[in-house]
């Protein structure tokens, strides 16, 4: 598929109001979740857990939007805080659903977190900083040390795979089921890219993604279907679907899918999550690999969090070992020094502090850290959640501004956009009965109109996406058809 033409950013209305009115960021005042050791031109086999990059996103008031020197800043809480669940209770609607597909069970809004699972989606987003960063390394002879640099590619990569899933850490709550041609946009011209997704499917659900660098560095693409089991004690997700990450400057192209994600403790407790599950990344262009294992908790609880692997060359001999949680950071080490370590038992923790989020009280008590093996290489380290973020539906800092409308995006936005969705908005400003009330008029909205289309025999045709073949793995997927950022939305539904 050929390219969308890229629109500089004067040249796009949209682009225009966001770089007019947003603060515009050096790389260590954006909103990072994460953190990385890596710096341009570095020797991955050099780098040490003290050169970890600390990003501290600094904080101002959020009573001064726009501050005094007319300058637009992203806000930093939501306008409500998180509606309490404790007078009601989850057992009552999923004992009768013990395997079934909760995708078509209806759940009462007060279980929901006020985004759509739309946005969600792009909260991969927020760890870009780890794809600039690959596309930053050299392929040169002279970066052929220990290992080649296409190697230390697919660690960069690897991590942003295992970043991508941190942003669920104590987020248990449920996101807005997307309606049939529901789409969500995100522009961030401080962190280089531009996103689009939309549902193209609700029997089963699904949802397609595409993102862009402004700059033409990469392409982030891929769709997802989550499944949703309840198993008595537990309610399970699978995200079936396959994420593409295109890395243009070195022509590779690299695919992997998405780990198990577990809730434990429906019935009665603290809600927990774990992620569990191999992890494939496979480059398409050299053939290297790497296999992360996603450990479950186990029994006492001694694996929870960890995460496990490695990256081999198309020889299948192994260059690289990756290890850490999934909570907290990721390194890198040379498989003989790892395999020494193990013998001598030299791994070091090196802080003592708790991960966040993790409490004794209804789930496995976190007895360490990452034990730092000497020689390692700090690739991804996860960064600190606002202060008020368990009051925010442990909401990042990142996630807090994908529903914020900015001065002048509403006549810009699609019709369809999840940021003009009545429902979530109402929660999002703490009125439960009115996100109640709009919930229930917008579901029988679209019965109404997927009933109108059978009677009429029509098929409903998506707006942005098209179902074909990956180009890298020839399966089926849904590619981004291109021209959304021309803003032309006469054939948009009306949905809301």
């Amino acid at each position: 598929m050929e390219a969308e033409p890229w629109i500089l950013p004067e040249q796009d209305e949209l682009s225009m109001t966001l770089h007019n009115s947003a603060v515009t960021m050096n790389s260590e005042e954006e909103f990072y979740d994460a953190e990385t050791g890596l710096e341009s031109g570095d020797d991955l086999s050099d780098v040490s857990f003290k050169d970890a990059l600390v990003n501290d996103c600094k904080d101002s008031s959020n009573a001064i939007r726009p501050q005094d020197n007319g300058v637009w800043e992203r806000r930093k809480t939501l306008p409500a805080p998180m509606i309490s669940r404790s007078d009601y209770s989850v057992w009552g609607i999923l004992k009768k659903c013990v395997g079934m597909d909760l995708s078509k069970i209806t759940m009462p809004i007060v279980f929901n977190e006020p985004l759509s699972f739309l946005q969600r989606m792009s909260e991969y987003m927020q760890h870009t900083h780890l794809i600039h960063k690959a596309c930053t390394l050299s392929d040169s002879i002279d970066r052929m040390q220990l290992f080649s640099c296409v190697i230390s590619l697919c660690q960069v990569v690897a991590a942003f795979a295992v970043s991508s899933v941190a942003s669920q850490l104590d987020r248990t709550g449920k996101p807005f089921n997307p309606l049939l041609g529901e789409t969500y946009e995100l522009t961030r011209e401080d962190e280089g890219y531009r996103f689009i997704t939309e549902q193209v499917s609700h029997h089963p659900p699904i949802s397609a993604f595409h993102a862009q660098s402004l700059k033409q560095e990469f392409e982030f693409h891929g769709s997802i279907h989550p499944k949703l089991k309840f198993w008595g004690k537990s309610v399970e997700a699978e995200p079936k679907g396959t994420m593409t990450l295109e890395l243009l400057k070195h022509k590779e192209a690299y695919t992997w899918t998405n780990p198990f994600c577990c809730v434990h403790n429906i019935i009665m407790g603290k809600l927990w999550i774990e992620q569990y599950g191999t992890v494939e990344i496979e480059n398409h262009h050299t053939g290297d690999r790497c296999v992360l294992n996603f450990k479950p908790c186990g029994l006492f609880g001694k694996e929870l969090h960890k995460v496990e692997g490695h990256i081999q060359d198309k020889s299948k001999k192994k260059r690289r070992v990756l290890y850490g949680k999934w909570t907290e950071c990721m390194y890198s080490v040379d498989p003989k020094m790892y395999e020494a370590s193990k013998n001598k038992g030299d791994a070091k923790i090196k802080t003592q502090q708790q991960c966040a989020g993790e409490e004794t009280e209804g789930g496995p008590e976190v007895q360490e850290t990452v034990a730092v093996i000497p020689g390692s290489a700090l690739l991804w380290r996860i960064a600190p959640r606002p202060p008020d973020s368990e009051q925010m539906y442990n909401f990042t800092r990142f996630t807090m501004t994908l529903n914020e409308l900015e001065p002048g995006m509403e006549r810009l936005l699609a019709p369809t956009d999840c940021r003009l969705r009545p429902d979530i908005r109402a929660m999002e400003n703490g009125d439960l009965d009115t996100a109640h009330v709009e919930k229930d008029r917008l579901e029988e909205k679209q019965r109404v109109g997927r009933k109108e289309r059978s009677n009429a025999e029509e098929e409903w045709l998506t707006r942005w996406f098209q179902l074909g073949s990956n180009h890298h793995t020839g399966a089926q997927d849904w590619l981004y058809k291109g021209k959304y950022f021309d803003r032309n939305y006469t054939n948009c539904p009306n949905i809301y």
